[in-house]
């Protein structure tokens, strides 16, 4: 058995868009899980550069670059690796649509909290703490 430190690591980034209370989630195609939109860095790529690639890639709109602003970054082991997700708000343009990626998009509400990952669940404990997520 591996211990923690040889572990596998899932390297993420992913983008926070709250409205009305609600985190944007996203349910890739043929997958039963919604995560917060993202994904995994491709070679050098810097965070930004993910961002603005897999949000494109995903939910066909652009990223404002000058508007990024880190939220947090937060790890959790699962059988198989450790998953990192940085975590970042920012502006875009266009229209919110899902691309060949993803096959639904939902607005969750902290009572959604159980239908997400667990690295994703520990975002939604602090954005609730804050006052940002709201209950249900």
């Amino acid at each position: 058995m591996r211990t923690e430190r040889e572990q596998r690591l899932i390297d993420t980034v992913a983008w926070v868009r709250i409205e009305g209370g609600r985190i944007l989630c996203a349910r890739p195609s043929g997958k039963d899980v919604f995560y917060i939109p993202g994904g995994k860095r491709e070679g050098a790529e810097t965070d930004l550069e993910t961002l603005v690639r897999e949000i494109r890639e995903e939910l066909t709109v652009e990223i404002a670059p000058e508007t990024v602003a880190h939220v947090g970054t937060y790890e959790a082991l699962i059988p198989e690796a450790v998953v990192r997700m940085a975590c970042y708000t920012a502006d875009y343009s266009g229209t919110i649509a899902v691309s060949s990626e993803i096959e639904e998009i939902a607005w969750f509400s902290y009572a959604d909290r159980p239908h997400v990952p667990p690295v994703d669940q520990l975002l939604f404990d602090d954005l609730h703490a804050d006052g940002l997520l709201s209950h249900g």
